[in-house]
């Protein structure tokens, strides 16, 4: 699905190598979001590929009523990924079922430099449910053997054994010694599943690939994970949280058994987020003063942490005064 910009926003929409949008509904009265990462070069109009689920809420509209002229709401561009097509480096890029997307946009945005290189592992369960498979092949005839393709699939036999079964932890240590030698490249993007990620995290780690060269993208299909809940009873304790958000400031006393997403937006009324499941990273703030918890992260990168960013849909204030910053 492709969004025709309007000329006054394209800066404000003017997106990064695996970014993401986060569209919004309203169904029966209740507002829906989901986040969908753009698989479209940068330069490009924003492109967005939605594979349904069966009875999806949202999936399911774009797919079978959604036509061409109508209006979505579509928020800005986020996401901290940020594939630089001015480097012309060595890029592996691991991916399972419609994790494909924002890997797509780097490939294509990468590719262009004339040094840059492309490797993609790509598992599927049958060739019939490939997503892109069209789009990977005119990448593939556009840039040769700059690019390299190597599908894996689960419940289709393949000539080669190795390309036959999931992308698990064994398949995954012998494609990256055997087939694509991990240490050729500068950087490795991934996004799957939850398993196929730690599997591939455990195999970059026991080869010596550096944490900051791997770069983290989960994705759900069903529905989020639940909302982190306190351990711990908080009733009737509050903090003085600042909120930084299209720069305005705003404050107000919170209760500490709220996250801080859901405090921004019962004080003001609009904060950035998608799945509240800390899985798709729109939330994305800093802490600029105070301490708070961060209960779960499946989106953000251990420098971004490090820098004191955290997903405010899975963070709870700690200290007596909180200042967090959505636009840092």
């Amino acid at each position: 699905m492709t969004f025709a910009v309007p000329d006054e926003l394209r800066a404000a929409y003017a997106f990064r190598a695996g970014q993401s949008l986060t569209l919004r509904r309203t169904i029966d009265g209740r507002e829906e979001r989901r986040s969908y990462s753009i698989c479209a070069p940068v330069g490009a109009e924003p492109r967005i590929g939605v594979r349904e689920i069966p009875a999806g809420m949202f999936s399911s509209w774009l797919v079978h009523d959604v036509r061409p002229g109508a209006t979505i709401e579509v928020q800005a561009p986020t996401g901290a990924w940020d594939a630089d097509p001015a480097r012309g480096e060595r890029h592996l890029c691991i991916a399972a079922g419609s994790g494909i997307t924002p890997l797509l946009s780097i490939a294509g945005t990468v590719l262009q430099h004339p040094a840059a290189q492309v490797s993609l592992l790509y598992g599927n369960r049958t060739s019939r449910t490939v997503m892109f498979a069209d789009e990977i092949g005119d990448l593939k005839n556009r840039y040769g053997p700059r690019l390299q393709v190597v599908h894996v699939l689960s419940r289709e036999p393949r000539d080669a054994a190795l390309l036959s079964g999931r992308l698990d932890r064994e398949r995954l240590r012998r494609l990256l010694s055997d087939l694509v030698p991990v240490e050729a490249f500068d950087h490795v993007w991934l996004c799957g599943p939850h398993p196929m990620i730690e599997d591939a995290r455990a195999v970059l780690t026991d080869a010596g690939v550096p944490p900051d060269r791997v770069h983290v993208e989960l994705f759900y299909v069903d529905a989020p994970p639940p909302e982190p809940r306190r351990t711990t009873a908080v009733v009737g304790e509050t903090t003085r949280l600042t909120t930084v958000l299209d720069g305005r400031r705003a404050t107000a006393t919170v209760p500490r058994d709220s996250t801080l997403l859901d405090a921004t937006r019962a004080t003001t009324g609009n904060a950035p987020f998608a799945c509240k499941g800390g899985v798709c990273g729109t939330c994305r703030a800093r802490v600029r003063e105070g301490v708070a918890d961060m209960r779960r992260n499946y989106a953000l990168e251990p420098s971004e942490v490090a820098a004191g960013f955290v997903l405010t849909c899975q963070t709870f204030p700690v200290s007596d005064a909180v200042t967090v910053d959505f636009d840092a």
